[in-house]
């Protein structure tokens, strides 16, 4: 099975977490950046490095030939660079061409040209910390849609030493547990007849009405 392979357009702080990331996820990842600084800083953390100017289509046909899975255009800053990329890798068949925005404007206008995907980081993580800081319960809470989200929350005290199954948790309390994490990795296939052990990190997803009311002291 061949690796994937994705471009990263941009190295701010979002760009370079979605390049180391998708790196430690055993991708293979293209990083782009104007400033030689940035270039020097991820190179050795990243298969290919390229100081380029992203809005120059010379430098952005050079990703052509690469038979890129994806590409994250990660500059909100100048919106005539983002359409410019956007307009560029959709033009060269790039499947999944993935655009950060600062507004729902800049968003709607490189849907229209073409992204695939637009993400929102100032406003998601805004939702993140608020909803963090209201349900004191989770380490993260992540949205997939207006109704769900994927909550990481410690095993509560009530639940060490007791499996899934016995808790009956989907039943009870209408959560899906997906997932643990365990001195830092994570186990997505978690045998729900296993007792649960003290210090792990359960990923739980449910429907965002049951998880703000959630309170692992009473369950």
């Amino acid at each position: 099975m061949m690796e994937k392979q994705y471009a990263v357009l941009g190295l701010g702080s979002f760009g370079y977490s979605v390049a180391l990331t998708l790196e430690n996820m055993g991708c293979d990842v293209l990083v782009m950046d104007a400033s030689y600084e940035k270039i020097q800083d991820i190179s050795d953390k990243v298969s290919y490095a390229m100081k380029a100017d992203i809005a120059d289509p010379d430098a952005l046909q050079a990703l052509g030939g690469r038979n890129l899975d994806g590409v994250v255009i990660a500059v909100s800053e100048s919106l005539e660079a983002s359409i410019m990329a956007t307009m560029i890798c959709k033009e060269m068949g790039i499947p999944l061409v993935l655009a950060k925005a600062k507004d729902k404007l800049q968003g709607a206008i490189l849907e229209r040209v073409g992204a695939d995907r637009i993400v929102y980081p100032e406003i998601e993580m805004g939702s993140r910390v608020a909803k963090s800081l209201v349900a004191r319960e989770f380490m993260d809470w992540i949205s997939l849609s207006n109704d769900y989200s994927m909550v990481e929350i410690a095993v509560p005290d009530k639940w060490i030493g007791k499996s899934l199954t016995e808790l009956s948790v989907r039943e009870r309390l209408g959560i899906n547990v997906v997932g643990i994490i365990v001195n830092g990795k994570i186990d997505v296939t978690l045998d729900p007849q296993k007792p649960l052990p003290q210090g792990g990190i359960l990923i739980v997803i449910g429907a965002n009405d049951i998880l703000e009311k959630f309170d692992s002291a009473k369950k």
